[in-house]
């Protein structure tokens, strides 16, 4: 569960970490108030959860209230990278001398955590991670043993921080651990000429597995700023909305993974990252499946099922169900392989709808799918 970054600046405060005052605000007149309050001068930040938000036009500075409202005006109701933008974070401006970039972030392929930092923070750190690794210390953090000011000390030292760092290293670490997070992000960290450092943005992922916890620690559940990521939420499916063409769906993360890859190496966007689950019924594919049509973009569906705990017949079922409740009007290509597929595919026979067409290769499959996409007319 991503937070927006008002969400996981409040976890930063509650561990030490120095954040700048701000507010959110939902219309232009409330980030008006928000700098009044405030005291006049203030950056209003989208609040989105995706990264590149300055390049976008979502950050802009206000000298004082009335610069505020307009600057909420530009960005409320903007779109980026497909996110719809609802409320802005006017926040005080903080002087600063150096931005520096600092993460914790789970490293699966080792099963260990690996630190991340740089003396060279801000909007282009991509550009520096790509052009000068050298620039960017990658420290891995094992997790029995956890992140001490000896380890911080290190990790300051790998990436070239001031010393004075440690103890906003050992605070992030914190917030790592005792909010049960996957991912703990600051860029830019900045030293102000006073010597504070001080988190002018915040990214955190929490770790959906221990929302129990997260409950009782007063975790709010976050919103989403799509209505499809929404959709697919309330009726308990992971799914993300992508920019292409091709709808997918798939059971198990990695099976979807995969087909996207498919599909991209045969020349096609991927419109969505959807996950129905290896034991979905076919009431989960009928919903998974109604969430991909709806998205605007989309031009075909790709269903690349392998059965295992999920039978082919569930899936095809489930299929079945959602064309009785959805009007298609775009084609769909589907391939079951697996448990129950004979019985599957003669599943979708009998329904003998003109746009379903069963193909009985993973490859063959997203190669129709791209045919399909790259001859519908452009939405």
């Amino acid at each position: 569960m991503d937070l927006y970054e008002h969400q996981a600046r409040e976890l930063f405060e509650g561990h030490g970490i120095l954040v700048p005052r701000a507010e959110v605000a939902t219309s232009a007149e409330e980030a008006r108030a928000c700098a009044e309050r405030l005291g006049g001068r203030v950056i209003v930040k989208v609040q989105v959860k995706t990264g590149g938000r300055g390049k976008a036009g979502g950050v802009r500075r206000a000298a004082d209230p009335p610069a505020a409202e307009l600057a909420a005006r530009r960005i409320l109701g903007m779109d980026i990278k497909g996110h719809a933008v609802r409320a802005v974070m006017p926040a005080q401006p903080v002087d600063m001398e150096s931005e520096f970039y600092v993460s914790y972030a789970v490293d699966r392929a080792s099963g260990r955590f690996l630190a991340i930092a740089s003396a060279e923070g801000g909007a282009d750190i991509e550009d520096v991670a790509a052009t000068r690794p050298d620039a960017v210390g990658r420290v891995p953090v094992v997790p029995a043993e956890g992140v001490s000011r000896h380890k911080a000390a290190e990790i300051a030292a790998a990436a070239g921080l001031p010393a004075e760092a440690v103890g906003t290293l050992t605070a992030l670490w914190n917030v790592l651990i005792r909010e049960d997070a996957l991912l703990v992000e600051v860029n830019p960290l900045v030293r102000t000429p006073q010597g504070q450092l001080i988190a002018l943005d915040a990214k955190v992922t929490l770790d959906d597995n221990a929302r129990f916890r997260q409950a009782r620690r007063g975790v709010q559940e976050t919103t989403y700023d799509d209505e499809h990521e929404a959709a697919a939420a309330a009726k308990g499916l992971t799914y993300v909305k992508l920019d292409g063409q091709v709808g997918v769906v798939g059971d198990g993360a990695g099976l979807v993974m995969a087909t996207l890859d498919v599909v991209a190496g045969r020349g096609a966007r991927p419109a969505d990252f959807p996950d129905i689950g290896g034991g979905a019924s076919a009431q989960v594919m009928a919903d998974g499946l109604g969430v991909v049509l709806s998205h605007p973009c989309v031009t075909c569906v790709l269903v690349n099922v392998f059965g295992g705990i999920t039978a082919c017949d569930a899936v095809a079922d489930g299929i079945a169900r959602a064309l009785e409740r959805v009007r298609l009007t775009k084609p769909l290509v589907v391939r079951l392989d697996g448990n129950n597929a004979a019985r599957g595919r003669a599943i979708l026979d009998a329904c003998a709808h003109p746009l379903v067409e069963q193909v009985t290769t993973m490859d063959g499959a997203a190669r129709r799918a791209a045919e399909l996409a790259h001859a519908a007319p452009a939405v």
